[in-house]
């Protein structure tokens, strides 16, 4: 199952995005990818999955999430909290024994990451 955020604008409001609600027994990468798209980048109106941040998931059999992650630009201001976000999103997932996030520069973030949903968001189509 492919979870997509739902976004919607209020009349007279910033984009907004809803992650539709999953069913208890929804596979766990799913969970994680939900929690993930519930954690915003501060200066977009996205969520950090369908902004491409997120670029890795593992998942051990024990259940504990290690996520590789990096930002839009290395000198981010976010760079000090948002990784600890996604790390706290993930861990309250239910299921989830640990999570970690690696913070990673290599290779760079570009605009090609984002999901096609993003993209036609900020009118890059």
């Amino acid at each position: 199952m492919d979870v997509k955020p739902v976004f919607y604008r209020a009349p007279g409001q910033p984009l907004q995005e809803s992650t539709p609600e999953l069913p208890a027994d929804a596979p766990l990468r799913d969970r994680i990818i939900a929690a993930m798209r519930s954690v915003y980048d501060p200066e977009l109106p996205l969520n950090i999955y369908d902004l491409g941040l997120i670029y890795d998931i593992n998942i051990s059999d024990s259940a504990e999430v290690d996520i590789t992650m990096t930002l839009t630009a290395p000198g981010c201001p976010v760079a000090g909290i948002l990784p600890g976000q996604v790390e706290s999103a993930v861990r309250n997932v239910a299921g989830v024994s640990a999570s970690r996030v690696e913070l990673v520069w290599d290779p760079p973030w570009d605009k090609d990451r984002m999901s096609d949903e993003a993209k036609l968001t900020l009118g890059l189509f």
